[in-house]
């Protein structure tokens, strides 16, 4: 018979770019682009105010967990949080009212009526195999 290898921590993502996976390399990316831009339009004060948050926004999404959580999906738990009503009511539906229906009456199914003789039979047949038994 043979063996086959179990692949273990299927729940680690694969390193991609050196010791970075590859949502980390893009987030770390996408911060460094968007400073690249802001510094090239901007006066430098202004860029550094821009960058300081830009920067840590984007090293938090790739490195920081929160009660062992990935912060992108702290952050998407928040917006839906957000943008979501947080009051649920019960609307409660008016009852449709309707008026009397017929309903068409069925006949009763005949029971089969048990005459004296056939209750006796059904008994001696019962008495029989109790006693056989």
């Amino acid at each position: 018979m043979r063996q086959y290898q179990v692949p273990q921590f299927i729940d680690i993502e694969d390193k991609i770019i050196g010791p970075l996976t590859l949502k980390q390399f893009m987030y770390l990316a996408v911060g460094a682009g968007l400073l690249v831009i802001f510094y090239y339009l901007f006066n430098f004060y202004i860029f550094i105010v821009l960058a300081v948050p830009i920067g840590l926004f984007s090293l938090a999404l790739a490195f920081f967990k929160l009660n062992n959580v990935p912060f992108p999906k702290v952050v998407m738990n928040a917006i839906g949080f957000y943008t979501h009503p947080h009051l649920y009511l019960w609307k409660q539906q008016p009852a449709k009212k309707e008026g009397p229906t017929a309903t068409p009456k069925t006949p009763l199914s005949k029971i089969p009526k048990l005459t004296e003789s056939k209750l006796q039979d059904l008994a001696w047949s019962l008495d029989i195999k109790e006693n056989l038994e």
